[in-house]
């Protein structure tokens, strides 16, 4: 066994869902985490035992009493070893058994033997979902500290609608990594703004950028990881909000500025990641904006400068990080808008980059602090998103 890599267990029960869990073993996988599956008989139905094994490079049991391959006695070697367990999909079934100190089978058994956290995702009928006997079981293990992941809600495989649909792969994949993550971060409370702000024009055209909000989104992901509370307030787009974070949706460099103005007294961090619109049409027309056979001259006026305003009304205790795009006299210029913000750290991307910049998921440039500039080589923008969270907390 490599002692340095993180181990998870995934439980797998005899649910329709069970084959969204080839997915989660893939997804942890691919993320550098050693993955245990443990499948219940009825989970084999579904799934062949050979799949996951082919997936993860381990062994994957199913049987309490057979030879271990790699371990002493199996449950509870089993239960030592992972720091974190995720059974999903978690059937009614196995979550009455659990609830009732049941241990009759592999899974049930390490999950009685372990004290790493539990995460259970229960997936099953909408009717079975909200049946008394199961909410009371479901309610009883989060009492006993149990994670416990809600379902979603939609078509389920019966043909009812209703909560009762395993969440995505990679929803449980964050959960998971989540746990993994040391929480150095633990208690602070993070703003940031990511992504592009629109500026209407009339009802079908607007001024904007093409920043993709990427950069934002994977430091709310990490920020949420280390155990910060996150807020993250994001500009349209198409990405998902990472799991557990505090997501407030803007359009404009206005709705923004005013989202950030509310919360700003509560934050400890703020984190600028947004390129937000300096400029918008002075005058929005209600209808859409005719051609004509002669040019067309647009009047722009001042947006609120979010970053002037924290710098400015920011106490001694919180610190604010903003970014800079450039694509000449990078660190001059980054260094001219530190200092006229009061920004405690900046960092400059190189927008010039074939791979990196706007809608790419690599990032190049440097890092300011007053006195101090570090060259940042191309890496992905979560690698990226935790650096400038090292330092931080430096």
């Amino acid at each position: 066994m490599d002692e340095e890599k993180k181990h998870v267990l995934l439980g797998v029960t005899g649910g329709i869902a069970a084959y969204k869990a080839v997915d989660v073993a893939s997804r942890l996988t691919k993320a550098g985490v050693s993955t245990h599956v443990v499948m219940t008989e009825s989970a084999k139905k579904f799934v062949t035992p050979l799949t996951f094994r082919s997936i993860t490079h381990n062994p994957v049991e199913d049987d309490l009493f057979t030879p271990p391959a790699h371990y002493n006695v199996k449950h509870t070697s089993l239960a030592s070893l992972v720091d974190v367990c995720l059974v999903a999909p978690a059937t009614a079934n196995f979550i009455g058994k659990i609830a009732s100190g049941i241990a009759d089978d592999l899974l049930t058994t390490v999950i009685m033997a372990t004290n790493s956290p539990v995460l259970i995702s229960p997936s099953m009928n909408v009717n079975m979902y909200n049946n008394p006997i199961v909410q009371d079981n479901i309610s009883y293990l989060k009492d006993k500290g149990y994670k416990i992941i809600e379902p979603s809600s939609g078509y389920l495989a019966c043909g009812d609608t209703g909560k009762g649909r395993l969440p995505e792969p990679y929803q449980l994949v964050e959960h998971v990594l989540k746990y993994l993550s040391d929480k150095d971060l633990q208690d602070r409370n993070i703003l940031i703004t990511a992504g592009p702000t629109r500026e209407p024009l009339d009802p079908v055209r607007f001024l904007s950028n093409y920043s993709s909000g990427k950069m934002g989104y994977a430091l709310a992901r990490a920020a949420s990881f280390r155990g910060a509370r996150v807020t993250l307030i994001s500009g349209p787009g198409n990405l998902k909000p990472p799991v557990g974070v505090n997501f407030i949706r803007v359009k404009t460099a206005r709705d923004m500025f005013g989202e950030v103005k509310s919360l700003a007294d509560d934050q400890d961090i703020f984190i600028l990641a947004a390129a937000v619109s300096d400029y918008r049409p002075s005058h929005f027309s209600r209808h859409k904006i005719k051609k004509k056979d002669t040019d067309m001259k647009l009047v722009l006026e001042r947006n609120p400068d979010i970053a002037a305003y924290l710098g400015k009304n920011k106490t001694s205790k919180q610190l604010l990080i903003g970014f800079a795009a450039e694509s000449d006299s990078i660190i001059e210029n980054a260094r001219e808008k530190m200092i006229k913000k009061n920004l405690d750290m900046i960092i400059a991307n190189d927008i010039t980059g074939e791979n990196t910049g706007f809608e790419s998921d690599y990032n190049k440039g440097y890092l300011i602090r007053r006195g101090n500039v570090e060259k940042l080589p191309e890496m992905d923008k979560y690698k990226l998103a935790n650096l400038i969270l090292d330092q931080i907390n430096k």
